[in-house]
């Protein structure tokens, strides 16, 4: 079964909520991320859980990077994996 694995590449974060080098695997419920950090995130997980190639630079990829909203004090790298 196809699963994203987002994996924090950096953190400042505010409550310590996120580290980095934290790995969560997704498959289809809400991983133990903040609410703005999931909500900024979410369009590209959703994608790859349903087949979706993502622009990654100057190509298509089954992978994306994201970061949190507040002044992007969290860094994230989600990629297509199976199991």
């Amino acid at each position: 079964m196809a699963k994203v694995k987002l994996t924090v590449t950096e953190s400042r974060c505010r409550d310590d909520s996120c580290q980095t080098g934290d790995v969560f695997f997704v498959e289809g419920l809400c991983p133990p991320l903040c609410h703005e950090l999931w909500n900024s995130i979410y369009p590209q997980v959703f994608a790859l859980l349903n087949g979706a190639s993502l622009d990654h630079g100057d190509t298509k990829a089954r992978c994306f990077d994201g970061a949190c909203p507040d002044q992007g004090r969290v860094k994230i790298h989600g990629e297509l994996t199976e199991d």
